[in-house]
């Protein structure tokens, strides 16, 4: 579990207005139906006929299908204005639950790791809400519930089938629970809030024979060793001390007896990163780092690298903009958490890449109830009262942007 957290504010409830309060008992029972019934990426089919019956008894237009199974949610204010979009993702993970309670998953290997029943219970608020108050704001208010967050990404299919335009999207936000902050805290900034995603895999061609003979072989395992410390040298002086980066192998595999040398390996890994212009040099530097080590030991390779998401980066205006209804609705000033950067990565980036947004996280951890277990681990669960501040977040935005 988490042991420690920013400094954790008392948490003001009287900031949510009363009509969102209510809406608390409604928002918990969506979120534990979702959280019973996970499905993964593009697998979400009970997960979007729930929420399009949802929005049917609401009384609110939306399409289906987008995206295989991502919905949009359109409300019309009567008085013409801005186009903004709310982004919701729907998918869970493959992970066995271990929590027990009573809206524990029902489906074996499939969990809410990772607080997207939340963000589909918030978005869900926030619809209902804003269409029983559509003279608060004008112009019209687009809701997308998108598929696949986790893998292999739904935002860019999304916006391929053209749920920016029609009308055309002017800004986007969106937000995401956040077990690594407390109840009560807003994470905000402008510029780079998340990393860019890129992966690899990597096969690597020895020769193998026996171990009290390695003067015949070419040795899969001690090249893999090689390839692995060298790589780790990019960014302690490849890259400039001042950007951040990580490259990681998580996966290693050769060899199958201790007598063996190995003349296979195989390796897998993941590089991240904040800034853009960097896109395109992990990749390179990687190949010839493995093909001059490659060469050096007489051994071949095959290398297949890929662009998984791009840095998540927040447009200064909008970023001002969600920063200043947090003010109002968080205590201040250990309520703004302005240094909430971390290398995890999200296709919240897509959209940010086509318009101006912010994408903010949401403190839902509680100690003192045991919710704090981190994202993906298969007691994850966070304190529900987040539910209300999150709708709460949504809709002071949408007056403030739609004003």
């Amino acid at each position: 579990m988490i042991s420690s957290f920013p400094q954790s504010p008392s948490v003001n409830l009287s900031q949510i207005r009363l009509e969102i309060r209510a809406l608390q008992s409604r928002l918990v029972a969506w979120r534990r139906q979702l959280h019973q019934q996970p499905e993964l990426g593009f697998q979400e089919h009970k997960t979007a006929a729930f929420i399009a019956q949802e929005l049917q008894q609401m009384g609110i237009d939306y399409q289906t299908g987008i995206a295989k199974t991502g919905i949009v949610a359109t409300i019309k204010s009567p008085f013409p204005g801005p186009v903004l979009a709310i982004r919701a993702d729907i998918d869970a993970l493959p992970i066995q639950e271990e929590n027990e309670v009573t809206y524990r998953s029902q489906h074996d290997g499939i969990m809410h790791a990772c607080g997207h029943d939340g963000h589909t219970a918030i978005a869900l608020g926030t619809a209902y809400y804003l269409w029983h108050h559509r003279t608060n704001f004008k112009g019209t208010i687009k809701i997308l519930f998108q598929p696949a967050e986790e893998s292999p990404g739904g935002a860019k299919p999304m916006i391929a089938e053209g749920v920016l335009k029609n009308p055309d999207v002017d800004a986007i936000i969106g937000l995401h629970l956040w077990n690594v902050l407390p109840l009560g805290t807003v994470g905000v900034r402008s510029g780079a809030i998340m990393a860019a995603v890129e992966c690899f895999e990597l096969n690597l061609f020895g020769k193998g024979g026996h171990g009290a003979m390695p003067h015949q072989t070419v040795d899969s395992v001690v090249l893999s060793a090689q390839i692995i410390n060298a790589l780790q040298t990019i960014v302690s002086r490849n890259i400039n001390p001042i950007d951040s980066a990580v490259v990681t192998i998580g996966k290693l595999q050769a060899g199958t007896a201790l007598n063996v040398i190995a003349d296979k390996a195989f390796m897998s890994g993941t590089v991240r990163y904040f800034k853009p212009e960097l896109e395109g040099y992990f990749g390179k530097r990687i190949e010839e780092i493995v093909a001059g080590i490659c060469q050096g030991y007489g051994a071949k390779y095959e290398l297949d690298y890929w662009h998984l998401y791009p840095p998540v980066i927040n447009e200064e205006k909008m970023a001002n903009l969600v920063h200043s209804v947090a003010l109002d609705v968080v205590e201040t000033p250990v309520g703004i958490v302005p240094n909430c950067q971390n290398m995890g990565g999200e296709d919240m980036s897509f959209f940010l890449q086509e318009v101006p947004g912010c994408y903010f996280f949401l403190g839902s951890a509680n100690v003192d109830k045991g919710l704090a277990y981190p994202h993906h681990h298969p007691r994850f669960d966070f304190d529900e009262t987040v539910l209300s501040m999150g709708v709460e977040m949504f809709i002071r935005c949408v007056e403030k942007f739609c004003c």
